[in-house]
């Protein structure tokens, strides 16, 4: 596939390992691949799924990003399960981040 071309061919295990070149053509050629699968394929929608370390469910090591048409009724779920933590979490986590 020509796009795949115009990203690096060097071995990275994860995000964490992509370098920053790199990882500035992931997305743009995400957004072609997409466009293509929408075009050509119909498809209604689409998922992006990349990721990162074992406990996240990656079983291949190294980067690489899932770009997944999706249709009517077509049995696919994205597992995440979004919490709803308070403003006093938030500001907890924000400070440690700081």
């Amino acid at each position: 596939f020509s796009l795949l071309n115009r990203i690096g061919k060097d071995h990275a295990a994860d995000l964490y390992e992509l370098p920053e070149d790199v990882a500035a053509k992931v997305l743009p050629v995400a957004k072609k691949v997409a466009a293509l699968l929408k075009e050509k394929l119909g498809c209604r929608g689409l998922n992006l799924v990349q990721n990162n370390g074992e406990l996240a469910g990656q079983t291949v090591m190294h980067f690489h990003l899932h770009v997944i048409p999706r249709y009517e009724n077509d049995g696919q779920k994205i597992l995440w399960n979004p919490t709803q933590p308070d403003g006093a979490e938030l500001d907890e986590v924000l400070a440690k981040l700081r």
